[in-house]
């Protein structure tokens, strides 16, 4: 269950669990007009499942899905993360007449649930929705905190409002079939929630590593109930992120950076895993963590596949511009969410800090961030 300032909402975590949906769908939202919003490659593995064919989707249970009254895809990726999709997604419920008694399913990843929420947060002032994230940086992190946005060329998320969903209804059996790549950078943010939060769990991401490169479903359970609890802990305490939410974003001041130089080539997941190594060597470099951390995160990362080092060089000022406009910056300083050791977050001063020019210089080289290039 995660607590907001109007209440609260369950978090269903379980293999199989979609085939539910009907069901959390009717207790969550009640009898609405559903429009589901989706992107068009989870659309055909939704269809395919929906339709009783063989699908790794599938578990033991009857499919009980409800029949929406509309169904929206946009184009899978970030670049569907934009005003102009909002306003597409906006107008064709407007053209279909919803009202003020529909709701809106959201069925994907991040961006759908993003780009999703965001409808719904603004959508005739406000209707509910539910979120039903199909991978595993959704699962565990983008789908709890009530966080929605869109993209601008100025940067990640700068666009948005705070409209927690009615449900979030999490089943790893869709994880099965995630692209490798997207699956390993949702790891990046487990890895954080245990950096920031509970060294044990830290420690049991490395002890599972292996059965969470099989896609255990067990291991997976666990791996997305235990970062659930994380983050609803912390959002329930700030949910305006006005304090100790910024924890949060640990890694990812340098992170976004490094995505908006990539022209977001880069999945968030891997800019997550650099931007973690480069902001515990900055700890480091400041004082505020012992010497090791970077390496011992570094070390869980590569482990589970993600990178570390840039594969090509960056130019350290695009990388500092980038920085200029993030959220957490206080007085044109960029500052940064910093842990102390492993389970443990900095927490004078706002929970985030600024950052000397040298010790910043020296932890993005770190990761490949240079002078010029």
């Amino acid at each position: 269950m995660v607590r907001h300032a109007l209440g609260s909402y369950p978090v269903y975590v379980e293999p199989g669990g979609l085939g539910r949906l009907g069901e959390i769908a009717e207790r969550n939202l009640g009898r609405r007009r559903l429009a589901l919003i989706t992107d068009d490659t989870v659309s055909r593995l939704y269809h395919a499942w929906r339709a009783g064919g063989q699908s790794p989707w599938r578990g033991a249970g009857e499919i009980a899905a409800p029949e929406p009254d509309a169904e929206l895809a946009v184009p899978a990726g970030e670049s569907s993360k934009t005003r102009e999709r909002w306003a597409e997604l906006s107008d064709a419920l407007l053209e279909r007449d919803f009202g003020r008694d529909s709701g809106i399913l959201a069925l994907g990843g991040g961006v759908v649930g993003d780009l999703a929420g965001f409808v719904a947060a603004t959508y005739l002032r406000g209707v509910p929705h539910l979120l039903v994230p199909t991978t595993l940086l959704a699962m565990l992190d983008a789908s709890v905190g009530g966080k929605t946005g869109v993209d601008t060329r100025h940067g990640k998320n700068l666009i948005g409002a705070f409209h927690p969903p009615a449900a979030v209804l999490a089943d790893p059996r869709t994880l099965l079939t995630l692209p490798d790549r997207e699956f390993r950078a949702g790891l990046a943010e487990a890895v954080k929630h245990g950096l920031i939060a509970d060294r044990a769990y830290f420690a049991w991401i490395g002890e599972s590593a292996d059965a969470i490169d099989a896609r255990d479903l067990g291991a997976l359970t666990m791996l997305v109930r235990r970062s659930v609890q994380i983050k609803a802990e912390i959002v329930a305490a700030d949910e305006r992120e006005a304090g100790r939410r910024a924890i949060l974003n640990a890694g990812h001041t340098v992170a976004h950076a490094l995505e908006q130089v990539s022209s977001y080539t880069l999945a968030h997941g891997e800019a997550v895993a650099l931007g973690l190594v480069a902001e515990c060597r900055l700890a480091e470099a400041l004082g505020i963590a012992p010497a090791g951390l970077a390496e011992a995160v570094g070390g869980l990362l590569h482990r589970l596949g993600l990178p570390i080092t840039l594969a090509n060089a960056v130019p350290r000022r695009a990388v500092l511009d980038a920085m200029a406009v993030d959220k957490k910056n206080r007085a044109r300083a960029v500052r940064f969410a910093l842990p102390t050791r492993l389970g443990a977050m900095h927490s004078r001063d706002g929970w985030t800090v600024p950052a000397r020019a040298d010790a910043l210089d020296e932890a993005l080289a770190a990761i490949g961030v240079v002078a010029s290039a």
